[in-house]
C-alpha cells in the first residue's frame, strides 16, 4: 500500500473519530466542522481511488497484553 492511501486512511478514520465524538458530546458546531472534514477526506480518497469502505480503527481486534 502507498503511504498517500495510507494517509488518506488514516485521516478518514481519525474525521469518523472527531465526528463520532463531537456527536457523543452533543456539540453542533463540531459536529459540522467534523463532518466537513469527513467529506473533504472522503471525497480526496476517492478522486485517487484510494478505498475507505474499509477503513477501520487499526488497533481493533488486537489484543490488549
Amino acid at each position: 500500500m502507498s503511504a498517500f492511501a495510507e494517509a488518506m486512511r488514516e485521516r478518514v478514520r481519525d474525521a469518523r473519530a472527531a465526528l463520532e465524538a463531537a456527536q457523543a458530546d452533543g456539540d453542533a458546531y463540531a459536529t459540522a466542522v467534523a463532518a466537513d472534514e469527513l467529506d473533504d477526506a472522503l471525497r480526496l480518497a476517492r478522486a485517487h481511488g484510494v478505498d475507505t469502505d474499509t477503513v477501520t480503527d487499526p488497533d481493533e481486534g488486537r489484543d490488549e497484553r
